[in-house]
């Protein structure tokens, strides 16, 4: 280690200790100017002169979050908003943000936030006459290794079909639009022009401004000391100043929002987090420039660095075993008055990215410092904030669990508002959905994964990610100790469930890549398994209900598009949205006159469970909703020898006559009594069966000592993503979602438009039938070397963008990728040829005829057909 970085780590200490105490004041004057012209706007209304008893929606937090959803509902035309903050807008985690705003995320919709914010943020001084400090230089994310430029190139692939502005540029152009850079490491990089940061305490003030101009009105100090539920799901919101009746109200608390969620009930999966970043005093290399520099993003030195006036802040993301949570907050609480405080610093933590900055950004070597920030940043067990109404509370919705608040406030703000006023989301963001938690998410649990989240801000981002901390939860099913030696295991909303077997001379373990690796082969023999003998799949992590009672038909007819089975009957139902988009997909089974049991996916539980009780909540239905879904386990048994295998166990008449498909019975099965499926998402003949938890086990053992003379082995959910592509099966929340609508989903056969009900979305949809589609999901094969599609993968033609997939997998029977995809309706035709960008290489492709391989059920039918006319 250098002479000079020695001298800087001790010159970085002692500014350190000197900086304390100026730590808040420094923050409060970046951008002086701009904020001094924001305070000299509109004040905050004086407590007691506009007082309101009612509101429509009350918002509980005044940082940027909160703001922007009073602005974007009180523009929106509800003008009975009311925000209350217990002391200062922007206290919590807004003041003291680094403010860095980006046009990119690796996932699919957030992208759709961050581009509506930062379209907000351009327009807003316009808008509401409030500066907000909006620097706009772009931003360039460092690749300085090869797995790297995969994982830009892999980004690029699934960003093309977003109007994101992109580009993956070359060593000569970094170095032209950062010229402080030292490119000894450098490969490439992702560049996002528009990109940039804003100052946050002068946005909140403008959205505040905008507010207020729509009509909303802003009360603070103001406090929430309690929250009331009344019988006909309003809320009485206390405070010090009195109570207001609201029709809703929204957490929007930031590091409170556990606080606010203990008063209902609620423990929400929120931690604090130490992070800090460091602001020197004027660089001369950076005051000589001409333009401002980028933000640079240095993933391998795991670091964000901007320009700041004429010097420069930077801000590490530690690793996860020195990244300090603030425990005592999860345990005692947030003490009383904390707002605009910080942490005590604690520079050892980061001198190792402080080292790699410096390498990185030479001009760091001798620069000073005249800040050190640490405050507390609120992170959820998997990074992502928790967005939405909340399963269990009517008309309680949260915006909290933000790790980066100021990119996302603009588009949570206008994504909430439109589904409050319209009362669906506008488009699917699942992956924020506050009901992915349950009560498996224990304080422990979340504070193991905060830690691992925050260690893991910069890490590649490989498809088919795992993420191991806190793993197991509570929820293991019946047969995860039998089977978690044998197996890779993912995590499904708590659930451990096996991806893949191993075999000896297997290549065992997670082993991420952006091509084929470890899983490929033994996957292959999974689905050979399947389609040649008889496999069996752990599928507990299914959300399971119980509907029942004088209303429950009546009920299920207004949520569900497809006619409700018969007793004794299942079938594949969708709710859909008022608008006519999918909301859930569900496989409902009539048990007993009256009585219907639901499944749906692991992903989706609390999520649709939330949907169908808001629906049951308004009085006109006697019904009871059950959530058995930790006490019911599920097996899956598949393949040709299923029924062979089975009828060992049982005296119950499993042949095509005795149980036909789509057929539930109740049965015993090796002396245990369960209901048994006749289905398999496999397509292949096949029985999902629903097993009490303590007796999963038992059963488990029994049909694989039967299984033994007919080849009987496990698979898991990889093979089950093949084999289901192969058989043209859609996948709720790739194939259809709150973005797409079941008609171009190809769902028709399960949408009965002329049944009496009238279920939620049909007056849409039949308007939609009438204009005709757009667009329409089609069914594609491609020619790939060691890559396969994965969805959301950019499509292209002529050099243009035309549709993207949906979902893909490696068809191990025709020894061909598959992927489902949305093109334009007249690129929809059989033979029609297009290219798929994978990492970076556009593969040729060919839109085919679905299915590829016939499920069991059809190829039975015309088996039976071409005897008949023998």
């Amino acid at each position: 280690m250098s002479r000079i970085f020695y001298a800087i780590k001790t010159h970085l200490r002692r500014d350190l200790t000197a900086c304390r105490g100026r730590a808040r004041v420094h923050l409060r004057t970046i951008c002086c100017s701009t904020r001094r012209r924001a305070e000299d706007g509109e004040g905050i209304p004086v407590l007691g002169k506009r007082w309101k008893d009612t509101a429509d929606t009350v918002i509980i937090g005044g940082g940027c979050v909160g703001v922007s959803v009073a602005y974007h509902l009180a523009k929106g035309g509800m003008k009975d908003v009311v925000l209350l903050e217990k002391s200062d807008l922007t206290a919590g985690s807004t003041w003291h943000a680094a403010g860095l705003t980006t046009y990119y995320h690796p996932g699919i919709n957030l992208k759709k936030v961050h581009y509506y914010s930062i379209k907000l943020y351009e327009s807003l001084e316009a808008e509401t006459g409030q500066a907000v400090g909006f620097h706009q230089p772009g931003s360039i994310r460092i690749a300085s290794t090869p797995v790297r430029v995969d994982e830009l190139r892999y980004q690029m692939s699934r960003a093309h079909w977003h109007p994101t502005p992109q580009s993956l540029i070359e060593p000569d152009r970094i170095k032209e639009l950062f010229p402080l850079l030292n490119m000894d490491k450098v490969i490439a990089g992702l560049y996002n022009p528009g990109d940039g940061h804003i100052d946050p305490y002068s946005l909140t003030m403008a959205l505040a401004a905008g507010a207020r101009m729509y009509g909303a009105q802003i009360y603070n100090p103001a406090p929430v000391s309690g929250l009331t539920p009344t019988s006909d799901g309003r809320w009485d919101v206390q405070t010090p100043h009195g109570t207001i009746r609201a029709n809703r109200i929204v957490n929007a608390t930031g590091f409170w929002a556990r606080e606010v969620g203990q008063l209902i009930g609620f423990d929400h999966p929120t931690i604090p987090v130490h992070h800090q970043y460091v602001v020197t005093a004027t660089v001369p290399e950076v005051k000589a420039l001409k333009t401002e520099l980028p933000v640079i993003r240095d993933l391998e030195g795991s670091y964000y660095l901007r320009q700041e006036r004429d010097g420069l802040l930077f801000g590490p993301y530690e690793r996860e075993e020195k990244m300090v949570l603030q425990d005592s907050w999860v345990t005692d609480g947030v003490p009383p008055g904390f707002g605009k405080e910080l942490f005590e610093s604690d520079l050892d933590r980061i001198m190792d990215h402080v080292e790699m900055a410096m390498e990185m950004v030479p001009v760091l070597k001798d620069a000073d410092i005249i800040n050190i920030v640490s405050g507390p940043i609120t992170y959820t067990p998997d990074l992502l904030p928790m967005v939405g109404p909340h399963q269990g509370a009517r008309n309680y919705w949260t915006a909290i669990g933000f790790g980066y608040g100021v990119i996302h406030a603009g588009g949570i703000g206008k994504f909430l508002s439109d589904w409050i006023r319209t009362g669906e989301p506008p488009y699917d963001l699942i992956e924020c959905d506050p009901n992915r938690y349950g009560k498996w998410t224990t304080v422990p649990y979340m504070c193991t994964k905060a830690r691992e989240s925050y260690g893991f801000n910069n890490v590649v981002g490989y498809p088919k990610e795992e993420r191991f901390a806190g793993r197991p939860t509570s929820r293991t099913s019946g047969v995860y100790e039998l089977m978690k030696g044998k197996a890779s295991m993912g995590f499904h909303a708590g659930w451990e469930q096996p991806h893949w077997f191993y075999k000896p001379g297997d290549d065992t373990g997670y082993k991420p890549s952006f091509r084929r690796t470890n899983w490929f082969g033994p996957v292959g023999r999974e689905c050979k398994l399947v389609m040649e003998k008889v496999g069996v799949i752990d599928l507990t992590p299914f959300g399971k209900f119980i509907v029942k009672g004088k209303d429950s038909h009546k009920l299920l007819d207004r949520l569900f598009a497809n006619t409700m089975p018969k007793v004794g009957l299942t079938n594949i139902s969708h709710m859909l949205t008022p608008t006519g988009s999918v909301y859930a997909e569900v496989t409902i089974t009539q048990l007993a006159p009256g009585e219907y049991f639901l499944i749906t996916g692991s992903g989706s539980e609390l999520h649709d469970l939330r949907w169908i009780e808001r629906e049951a909540a308004d009085g006109a239905y006697d019904v009871d909703i059950i959530n058995v879904t930790e006490d019911m386990g599920v097996l899956g048994v598949a393949g040709p020898n299923s029924r062979k295998v089975l009828q060992k166990l049982t005296e119950e008449d499993l042949s095509d006559a005795g149980f036909k498909f789509l057929h539930c019975k109740p049965i015993q099965l090796a002396g245990v009594p369960l209901r048994a499926i006749r289905i398999s998402y496999t397509g292949e003949l096949g029985w999902e069966l629903y097993i009490d938890q303590k007796n999963m086990a038992a059963v488990y053992e029994a049909i694989m000592a039967a299984g033994q003379e007919e080849g009987i082995d496990h698979f898991g959910t990889y093979a089950m993503s093949s084999l289901r592509l192969e058989k043209g099966f859609r996948g709720w929340g790739a194939e259809m979602n709150c973005d797409t609508n079941p008609l171009e989903a190809g769902l028709d056969y399960f949408i009965k438009l002329n049944k009496p009900a009238d279920f939620i979305g049909k007056a849409a949809l039949q308007e939609v039938k009438a204009k005709g589609l757009r667009r329409k999901l089609s069914y594609i094969s491609m020619d790939t070397d060691d890559v396969d599609p994965e969805g959301n993968e950019t499509i292209w033609l002529n050099g243009k963008v035309v549709g993207n997939t949906t979902s893909g997998a490696y068809s191990y029977t025709s020894q061909q990728s598959l992927a489902f995809a949305y093109l334009p309706v007249e690129l929809c035709s059989v033979g029609q040829k297009v290219e798929v960008e994978l990492v970076g290489r556009r593969y040729p492709a060919m839109v085919i005829q679905e299915p590829l391989v016939l499920t069991e059920p059809t190829r039975t039918r015309l088996q039976k057909k071409v005897k008949g006319r023998a």
